[in-house]
């Protein structure tokens, strides 16, 4: 009976712990599907690249790297780089200017990081782990639209509401569950939407990095321009309204970082 109670202590706590750290990206869902996304529109060079970094490891397995991570200490440096904090109502020029001049670490300024550690033929392998498994993460992150939200409630975590009768919140439905109401498969989620036109691959991997967070950021105005509060019940409707949205942004997400890849490894 003691060792029954002590499982049951090491059950809560680890439930405790795990919670947070799976609600604070895409899900582990979102980041696979962008990741195989991006597989798809690789070139030779890049997947070569790549596999003498991965191994046998997938760019989708690969891509929730960094959230498992959190659970260890040593890692707790990374948690700022998943997201960057913005303020209501910034004109795109005020937010290319933020972005320039923020010093602390953040989406944007760790994903160029990221970038710039992989062209370096000095890097060691270990350093370009960590940025090509970075980099991988960031960039799903970066188009998910609660990850350029508010700092008052913490991208939405703050903001309580019913998921289908189950407590949740806002940034939870973002990174989760909208995802997982599809009831689909990583592998079956991509094909049910990588079927871009060759204009959108074209307009989307023109993007720069600010062009991507000013598109998210854009989204997260409309999200909570909705006036979503605290005990609101969301279901069907806010799943019909938004589905659309968070499939084109995982879909260029995966357009997005293959782009990267390739220029990296040109």
């Amino acid at each position: 009976m003691k060792k029954l109670s002590i499982f049951k202590k090491l059950v809560v706590v680890f439930a405790l712990v795990y919670v947070p750290i799976t609600a604070s990206a895409w899900g582990a869902l979102g980041h696979r599907i962008v990741g195989e996304i991006a597989d798809s529109y690789l070139q030779m060079k890049a997947k070569a690249a790549i596999k003498q970094i991965l191994g046998t490891e997938s760019i989708a397995l690969s891509a929730n790297w960094a959230d498992f991570v959190r659970s260890d200490s040593s890692y707790s440096y990374l948690s700022s780089w998943h997201y960057v904090n913005l303020n209501p109502g910034l004109s795109q020029t005020d937010l290319f200017s933020y972005l320039d001049n923020q010093p602390s670490a953040n989406v944007y300024n760790k994903t160029n990081e990221m970038i710039v550690v992989l062209k370096n033929k000095k890097s060691t392998l270990a350093q370009k782990t960590l940025a090509l498994k970075m980099l991988i993460h960031l960039i799903g992150d970066m188009n998910q639209p609660m990850h350029t939200a508010r700092k008052d409630d913490l991208g939405g975590n703050k903001v309580q509401v019913l998921w289908f009768g189950e407590k949740s919140n806002l940034h939870k439905v973002w990174d989760e569950q909208l995802i997982d109401f599809q009831q689909l498969s990583y592998t079956e989620y991509t094909k049910a939407i990588n079927h871009p036109t060759t204009l959108q691959i074209a307009n989307w991997q023109k993007a720069s990095l600010k062009d991507c967070i000013w598109e998210s950021y854009g989204i997260c105005n409309k999200i909570y321009a909705t006036g979503i509060k605290n005990d609101d019940k969301l279901s069907y409707k806010y799943n019909y309204d938004w589905i659309g949205t968070v499939n084109e942004q995982l879909l260029k997400g995966g357009v997005r970082l293959a782009k990267i890849l390739n220029d990296i490894y040109k």
